[in-house]
């Protein structure tokens, strides 16, 4: 028992552990260090986050929990966005308090080590040293966190809300539903059906699109590669021309161009094949249409980025392949396109990813129409375009939030495993 009181009473003498403890009082453990002007402008700055924070997080938390107990009164939305800056605005303060008791301790550190402690022109030293670039980045973090950070997590909570048009504030208070919103997109009729079917086209749509303009801007490079075609120049150039227009003009264009009525390819094309094609009343010529506007609209990026890693393959691979009897098909297989695909496979990647969220193409076109029996989404819409509808035409937040997630989580998850395999990934930081 002695030994124990004995070695509980040594801990507690450590200069290090006093310092720990009497910081619990943020600045008591920097005036025990004799470190006085830092012990006082930590006090100053706890009293003052205290004073001019605590109602705002005080209440902040509690709108977080509840959103609300008095209908009218109290509006769950603004409580839920006080309590989520709270949340932030408390990170800080714990952020500060921590540094206060690990600057504390380190300091008693150094004088059971009986290292002296630094000057103020000293430490002023190793603040700009060492803290400076942290301080420089702090307007920008903080600018992240309220435009960036805040709206992400304001998205995340409604997904667990009853937020929609029968349920809003301040006429009525929200409530946590849990995952009942996703629950729904499995299980309810209507929106297991929905979710399904613009899913699985969000799918086609992604591959086929994009794989179809890739393909396109590889051919079509490797044609203008060619050592027989001559005015390259002149080529690219007009070949590029479809991206130097806006993309939403060309949309448009081609929403007239596709109309069924007066559209140029039914009334001048089609028609002299006594044809006849229903691009925006049938929703699979629709899709149709869309692939192909699509692959239009995007192959000239994919045929610059391919030109120009053509032109860095080695010639000396082809000349020895020559030697060696390869055939056209075999240099193009075993040089050309592991040296272009290790070049531009992240671009790539973020191909697929950018047409996923394509909303510009969907809505301009024809509005995710035509419009489906059964579904409470156009026959074209992809997710971003069904989530647009949901938040500003049928006021279903809650479940514009809750595809939202699925949404990040399927892009987070295809391009994280997507960059690891290629190889440009594999090779970096290996040179």
């Amino acid at each position: 028992m002695a030994t124990n009181h004995n070695s509980g009473s040594a801990w507690i003498k450590k200069p290090r552990n006093i310092a720990t403890i009497l910081s619990i009082i943020p600045g008591l453990g920097q005036f025990y260090n004799r470190r006085f002007l830092k012990g006082i402008s930590l006090l100053i700055v706890t009293v003052s986050f205290l004073i001019t924070t605590w109602n705002y997080i005080d209440i902040g938390i509690w709108g977080l929990f509840t959103l609300g107990t008095i209908p009218r009164d109290h509006h769950s939305i603004q409580l839920l966005i006080q309590g989520l800056i709270s949340l932030i605005i408390l990170g800080f303060g714990i952020a500060i308090y921590l540094y206060n008791l690990k600057d504390a301790r380190s300091d008693a550190i150094a004088r059971e080590n009986h290292r002296s402690n630094p000057t103020l022109i000293q430490g002023m030293a190793a603040f700009y040293n060492n803290g400076f670039p942290y301080f420089m980045i702090l307007p920008g973090l903080l600018m992240l966190l309220f435009i960036v950070v805040v709206p992400l997590m304001f998205m995340l909570a409604l997904a667990f809300t009853d937020y929609n048009q029968y349920n809003a504030p301040p006429r009525h208070l929200l409530s946590w539903v849990g995952l009942n919103n996703f629950v729904d997109l499995a299980n309810v009729g209507i929106w297991k059906d929905t979710f399904l079917s613009v899913f699985t086209w969000t799918v086609v749509w992604t591959v086929v699109a994009t794989s179809f303009q890739i393909i396109l801007g590889l051919f079509l490079a490797l044609l203008v590669n060619d050592k027989r075609i001559k005015f390259k120049r002149t080529i690219r150039t007009i070949l590029i021309l479809p991206w130097a227009v806006p993309a939403f003009v060309s949309i448009l264009i081609f929403s007239a161009l596709f109309n069924p009525t007066f559209g140029a390819i039914n009334r001048d094309i089609l028609s002299q094949f006594e044809t006849m094609i229903p691009w925006l009343s049938d929703p699979f010529w629709a899709k149709v249409a869309l692939i192909m506007i699509q692959t239009w609209l995007g192959f000239p990026f994919v045929f610059a980025l391919f030109t120009g890693v053509l032109q860095s393959v080695p010639q000396d691979m082809y000349e020895a392949a020559d030697v060696d009897g390869g055939s056209r098909l075999q240099k193009f297989r075993h040089i050309t396109l592991p040296h272009v695909l290790f070049a531009t496979a992240p671009l790539l990647i973020m191909q697929y990813a950018g047409n996923f969220n394509n909303f510009n193409i969907i809505y301009l076109f024809n509005e995710g129409n035509p419009a489906v029996r059964g579904q409470n989404a156009g026959g074209t819409d992809i997710l971003i375009s069904w989530v647009y509808k949901l938040t500003f035409e049928t006021n279903n937040y809650n479940m514009a939030a809750a595809i939202t997630i699925i949404m990040g989580i399927i892009i987070s998850v295809f391009a994280f495993f997507q960059f690891r395999k290629t190889a440009s990934f594999k090779e970096e930081g290996r040179y």
